[in-house]
């Protein structure tokens, strides 16, 4: 008999504190989130190209310059200091509402 899993709840997805952010994201979870009401993603383990080193990707969602948007960083503590009007994840990481997280 097969089982369905169900979503989390939100308040299940969000994160209680900054080490928990880290937990996820040093784990490889991919996370989606919105703050201010702009969406964005967290995608661990990436390469800009085939010869880099695997790195953390951050950039807003579904905006025509997604590009833009996007800042590449070498650790979860690093994707802290990326900027959203003009304020670190790191000091809203904790407000932020959490759509969906992998892990």
């Amino acid at each position: 008999m097969s089982k369905i899993i169900g979503r989390n709840s939100l308040e299940e997805n969000r994160f209680k504190t900054i080490s928990d952010f880290k937990w996820c994201v040093n784990r490889g979870g991919e996370i989606e989130f919105e703050y201010n009401e702009r969406v964005f993603g967290i995608f661990p383990l990436q390469k800009r190209n085939p010869e880099s080193e695997y790195q953390i990707l951050i950039c807003e969602k579904f905006v025509d310059n997604q590009e833009e948007t996007e800042k590449w960083y070498d650790t979860a503590d690093d994707v802290l200091e990326y900027m959203i009007d003009g304020v670190r994840l790191r000091d809203v990481i904790t407000e932020v509402t959490v759509w969906d997280r992998t892990i």
